[in-house]
């Protein structure tokens, strides 16, 4: 009897975090991560916008290379003092997605590209996503809640912690299922362009997926 209700309280357990969870939506940054090398700074982020600003001004700003500082490894340059110590105070509310690679590429399983600049990020869900273009973006935003859950779970299951040289190797040659050219995809783009049903047209407010 007793060995009964344990079972019966763990299957209920599993249950209920099964209802709760979101899996797929959340995924560890540190690393590996997208940086490119900048006078003084070897392993910069964000291209050296600051990772601040995209929450505060809604806008990809440059940071000023003498206000930076140093978070796992990489530096992350600011436009200001106070943005800087709003970072540090809390990192991971700031910090882009999949380690600043681009999220179009990550829904690949592909760690490769970044960005930040204008018109290459994106905030879904009170988090900071960037990509290696514009057209990146466009193509990640025909379906970008089935995107995101694909972004996230091929981080989580295949490129965190990984060699991203050795991951986006092997994801060019094995390509996950739903795979797509670039030339593919923007003709759907483009297709769906000239029949006005892109989710997010040019011009028009970015459309936020549901929680």
């Amino acid at each position: 009897m007793g060995q009964r209700l344990v079972f019966t309280f763990v299957l209920l357990l599993a249950f209920v975090q099964g209802a709760t969870a979101q899996p797929g939506l959340d995924s560890p940054n540190v690393g590996p991560f997208r940086t490119r090398s900048d006078g003084a700074d070897a392993k910069l982020m964000l291209e050296g916008h600051d990772a601040v600003a995209y929450f505060t001004r809604h806008d990809a700003v440059k940071g000023d290379p003498a206000i930076k500082a140093e978070h796992l490894g990489v530096t992350w340059r600011f436009a200001s003092e106070e943005n800087k110590a709003t970072f540090l105070r809390s990192p991971e509310q700031y910090m882009p997605q999949f380690g600043g690679f681009c999220s179009n590429g990550i829904n690949y399983a592909v760690p490769w590209g970044g960005g930040g600049g204008p018109n290459s990020w994106r905030i879904y869900r009170g988090k900071l996503y960037v990509f290696g273009g514009q057209k990146a973006r466009d193509h990640f935003e025909m379906e970008t809640a089935l995107n995101i859950e694909r972004a996230h779970k091929y981080w989580n299951e295949e490129v965190a912690g990984s060699n991203a040289f050795l991951t986006r190797a092997r994801r060019l040659v094995f390509r996950v299922p739903h795979y797509q050219t670039d030339r593919a995809l923007q003709e759907e783009w483009e297709s769906r362009l000239a029949a006005k049903t892109l989710p997010v047209m040019p011009g028009g407010a970015q459309v936020v997926p549901e929680q």
